[in-house]
């Protein structure tokens, strides 16, 4: 009795070993492949992930009941699928999905990529070759192959840029992309505007002068302190992320547009790349356990209940800390209170019904009714997403000189802001404040500070009976400390961390210098990945 669950599991496992036709051959049905082809196909996203009820229990019946439903869609034609026409461009270098930007006329340019995935480039080399690589096949079934064109209704009610994506099948005889053409021949595809570049600008955008994606975007704030992201355009667009299920929100899902404002220049989000929303995952016993909080905690299942916010958000933690260190948590519960309103029973009804009839049909009311209940639950999870970005603060400043002040003003709260220092020859800007938040120790335990390059300096005050600690990082270039603070209780609570050659420390009682010789104390990751 005790050797039967491993030895079934073992049966399972082995049952899985490399298949080498994993995927279906067409995606049109074959009791329609001896028909003339019209405008339509009736196709299924992904037949190969049925399994009998032994894999289901191990690994779970997902979604696989909708990737292989029959579906009608329409035909690519490349010379009418947007006004112009699409010509064949450079193919994507992403890690799953076959992709390629085809080009329109003016200058647009879009992203043609099949709705099935093939994860083998996530595996190491030698893990390609074993029934792990079926396994990670598998776990496609988890995401709703037709998710992504629920949510453009949803994002525009909610006031969030977003693209239009439509669903089509690549007849198994399309020569029209080229050389690469056989890797879409027989699939379904999505095709959706690329928001990359200033020919690629819409009305939707009003005065935006350019539309550039997350390196470029970081790349600016980095170097000048007048460039910056709308933290609270981002706030909103990630409690509709957090709405959503969509946890595969990391920097390389979005696109950033540019906008002249008040002599600052400012950058707001695009979300791209829906693929992830409405996930489900847990429903079998391998991936239940894979997705404990000890395991691969990102992995959350979309459900009425609002579950581990922290595992949801966990792969946009790099641009969250970097987009979301202003936002207080009164805006958190302002905005999730106007996403309550916007996001009303007919925009989600009218949305879920963008699902093909069949799927609608299975899933449609499921979904719909997850969404209202996550939308009463809204205003705590944003609380509880609030809460997890605010115990640690990061705050940056840029390659330019800034001044750095801390105010602790009293036991519970502290007081920083962020001053551009102009150069000798350069012109004070109008507005030199940067950055301005009241911490609140309660929810705040630590605030970190980056200098980056230019001659920062850095201003600690007051004299309160608890504080909360301070870590200053200097940058490459002659920095200066001055603490003037006292905390009476507690041990030194201002920790400064640069070089010890070549910068200026007036130390009090507050100060634990840790300058030291090297310059790993400067590296701050501006990129991700």
């Amino acid at each position: 009795m005790t050797l039967r669950l491993p030895l079934l599991l073992l049966s399972v496992l082995s049952a899985g070993c490399v298949r080498q036709h994993y995927f279906q051959s067409d995606a049109r049905l074959s009791e329609a492949a001896g028909r003339p082809l019209a405008d339509s196909a009736r196709v299924t996203a992904g037949r190969h992930y049925v399994r009998g009820p032994v894999q289901n229990l191990f690994f779970g019946p997902h979604y696989r009941a909708v990737w292989a439903t029959p579906v009608v869609l329409p035909v690519l034609n490349l010379r009418t699928a947007v006004p112009g026409g699409l010509q064949p461009g450079k193919m994507g270098g992403g890690f799953q999905s076959t992709s390629m930007t085809v080009n329109g006329a003016n200058g647009r340019t879009y992203a043609l990529r099949t709705l099935d995935k093939d994860p083998y480039k996530t595996l190491p080399k030698v893990m390609q070759k074993t029934f792990l690589l079926n396994i990670v096949r598998d776990a496609t079934s988890a995401a709703n192959p037709f998710g992504a064109f629920v949510v453009p209704p949803l994002a525009e009610a909610a006031g969030v840029p977003h693209t239009n994506p439509r669903p089509f099948y690549v007849r198994a005889d399309e020569t029209g992309l080229g050389a690469s053409s056989p890797l879409f021949q027989g699939k379904v595809v999505m095709l959706e505007e690329k928001f990359d570049g200033k020919e690629n600008l819409t009305p939707a955008f009003g005065s935006a002068e350019d539309l550039v994606d997350s390196d470029q975007m970081l790349r600016a704030r980095y170097q000048q302190p007048t460039h910056q992201i709308d933290q609270l355009a981002f706030a909103r667009a990630r409690l509709l992320d957090i709405w959503l299920g969509d946890w595969d929100r990391h920097e390389g899902q979005w696109q950033w547009a540019v906008y002249q404002q008040a002599g600052r220049t400012r950058y707001r989000p695009i979300p791209k790349d829906r693929d992830q929303v409405f996930y489900r995952f847990d429903d079998g016993l391998i991936p239940w356990l894979v997705s404990r909080r000890w395991g691969v905690r990102k992995f959350r299942t979309f459900r009425p209940k609002y579950e581990d916010i922290g595992g949801l958000v966990k792969n946009a933690r790099f641009i969250d800390e970097r987009g979301l260190s202003e936002v207080t948590g009164a805006q958190f519960q302002q905005l999730a209170t106007e996403l309550q309103q916007r996001l009303t029973d007919g925009v989600i009804q009218g949305a879920v019904r963008r699902l093909p009839l069949p799927v609608y049909a299975r899933e449609g009311a499921y979904t719909a009714a997850t969404l209202q209940a996550r939308r009463a639950a809204l205003p705590a999870a944003a609380r509880t997403f609030y809460q997890q970005l605010a115990r640690h603060v990061t705050v940056a400043g840029t390659d330019a000189a800034e001044r750095f002040v801390v105010q602790r003003l009293t036991d519970s709260t502290t007081l920083v802001s962020v001053y551009h220092l102009p150069d000798n020859d350069e012109k004070p800007l109008a507005d030199s404040l940067l950055y301005r938040r009241l911490l609140r120790h309660a929810e705040t335990k630590l605030l970190t500070l980056h200098g980056l390059d230019g001659e920062d300096e850095f201003e600690v005050s007051g004299e309160v009976a608890r504080g909360l600690r301070v870590e200053i990082f200097g940058g490459p270039a002659a920095d200066k400390l001055t603490d003037t603070s006292r905390v009476r209780h507690g041990s030194k609570k201002t920790v400064y961390h640069d070089t010890n050659r070549g910068n200026s420390v007036s130390e009090g009682p507050e100060v634990r210098d840790k300058t030291r010789k090297g310059v790993l104390m400067h590296a701050y990751d501006r990129e991700g990945y």
